[in-house]
């Protein structure tokens, strides 16, 4: 899995990437100066934080599978990290963070084996059952059912859902002769970025009604259906060079990605504003964590994963 080998639609497709991020880059310079009266500085930001997760992504498809999952697994390390950094632990916990923190490689060596029988359950039913075990053996009850909800819910954002952005790459590649391996990746990526980027933009310029004002009160119900059906002519017009989507697929996969993006950026959103935060982190220069920036992929990763998986795996 090199650059060479790809097929001649990925290798569009990720220059294409680039292209439309210069113009996105381009574009939100010219807002700011030709329309100095709105405040467009999260737009710049959010594309500049774009530019990093693509380099990222684009690294860690250019080598080996070992490569791959690796990098996704430090991204997952990364994110559950930042999220028991927000979370206020009990002392009594910190020995069965081990556990937790263990369930990182394991479950990427799932991943890397294209285990998906135990991918799948590993999180949501092994490490639902092992964690509480464990903090029972310790005998601090006060505080135990938030502490083994927050710890779980946190692996599953963190992990579990990210993980599955690793398990495209491993899919069997005859199935997506269009886009090969790293195809599907690449879809999920693209129209995730731009279904952020374009609910922003909407929302900025016709925006008037607040969707969820006590959640995001920068969330519009014009930002959101602009982001939604943008996202959809982009996944149709994009799924015969990358995946095996149909038509009537692709606008499937295009409304569930737009719906799904929406929802994951404002369930972190509420998570933040439950906790009196602003942002997850400061990893990213100029936007806040890792949270900040792949809120909207918790979500559309595992659901593209198993649409897809559903329909041609």
């Amino acid at each position: 899995m090199n650059w060479v080998t790809f097929p001649d639609s990925v290798r569009i497709a990720l220059l294409i990437l680039g292209g439309l991020l210069v113009v996105a880059s381009l574009m939100s310079i010219g807002l700011v100066r030709f329309k100095p009266e709105h405040d467009y500085r999260e737009l710049r930001l959010r594309i500049k934080t774009w530019w990093w997760i693509v380099l990222v992504f684009a690294a860690a498809v250019l080598f080996n599978r070992t490569v791959s999952v690796c990098v996704f697994g430090f991204i997952s390390f990364l994110a559950f990290k930042e999220y028991l950094s927000l979370i206020p632990t009990r002392r009594a916990d910190h020995r069965v963070l081990f556990w937790a923190y263990l369930a990182i490689p394991i479950q990427y060596y799932w991943v890397w084996m294209a285990w998906y029988g135990t991918f799948i359950i590993f999180i949501p039913v092994y490490m639902l059952l092992l964690l509480p075990m464990r903090m029972v053996l310790i005998g601090e009850t006060q505080g135990f059912l938030r502490a083994i909800g927050t710890l779980h819910w946190g692996l599953m954002i963190t992990v579990f859902s990210l993980s599955h952005m690793a398990y495209l790459l491993v899919l069997p590649e005859a199935n997506n002769p269009a886009g090969g391996v790293v195809g599907l990746l690449i879809y999920l990526v693209f129209l995730t970025e731009i279904n952020d980027v374009s609910q922003y933009i909407w929302g900025k310029t016709l925006g008037k009604r607040k969707i969820i004002p006590k959640v995001s009160p920068g969330k519009t119900v014009a930002g959101f259906l602009g982001g939604v059906t943008t996202t959809t002519i982009l996944a149709v017009a994009v799924a015969p060079y990358l995946t095996p989507l149909t038509l009537t697929e692709a606008l499937g996969a295009g409304g569930l990605i737009g719906v799904a993006g929406f929802i994951g950026d404002v369930t972190i959103s509420a998570l933040k504003r439950d906790l009196g935060v602003k942002d997850s982190g400061s990893i990213l220069p100029g936007h806040g964590g890792i949270l900040d920036r792949l809120d909207s992929l918790t979500y559309t990763a595992p659901l593209f994963f198993h649409y897809v998986y559903f329909l041609h795996y």
